[in-house]
């Protein structure tokens, strides 16, 4: 049996944890977005991209975001949209002030812009992508979606979980947040 080099070992590695993580990560949302049902014979509702971020509990800064942005209806319209939402984490990665400085009203175009750079129309799910794909976003640029033995990337930034069902379409959890090219 041929063995398999460090780099390979680790690559494939990083591909099970990132589908773990989905795994697990889809359980949690799903388990938050059902909790409060009645019974198991009652079906649950699923909720909208908004709500599933929001009772997910690791969006608590994009929600934010989105809030100051005024983008919440938006992204509680019929859709369907795919999302690729950083986390809290992600944001706490931008430079010190950043965020502090694009929520300040006189910012909500260029907060509008990168937001809108995270949301694509029409629903992507994981197994729609091939090895790569360029979908154009709400802000009206394209984005960079790339698969491989280390898992999905968005613009560089890694998918740590995919495909999030909500009622008006789907969410892939990101590690970072991408910003559009500069006009």
């Amino acid at each position: 049996m041929k063995s398999l080099s460090v780099a390979q070992r680790a690559g494939k590695t990083r591909f099970l944890f990132s589908v773990i993580a989905a795994t697990a990560a889809t359980l949690t949302l799903s388990a938050a977005a059902y909790a409060g049902g009645h019974g198991a014979a009652r079906a649950p509702q699923a909720s909208d991209i908004v709500d599933t971020a929001v009772a997910a509990g690791s969006f608590n800064t994009l929600v934010a975001a989105v809030q100051a942005a005024d983008l919440v209806d938006a992204l509680k319209g019929e859709g369907p949209f795919t999302v690729f939402a950083p986390t809290d984490e992600a944001f706490a990665a931008l430079p010190a002030g950043t965020l502090d400085e694009l929520l300040k009203p006189e910012n909500k175009a260029t907060l509008q812009s990168i937001l809108l750079y995270h949301v694509v129309a029409g629903k992507i799910m994981s197994g729609d992508i091939g090895a790569s794909a360029s979908p154009a976003t709400l802000q009206g640029a394209t984005i960079d979606v790339k698969a491989g033995m280390g898992g999905v990337t968005v613009n560089g930034a890694n998918v740590v979980a995919a495909d999030v069902a909500a009622s008006n379409g789907v969410i892939h959890v990101i590690d970072a947040v991408i910003l559009p090219p500069s006009e």
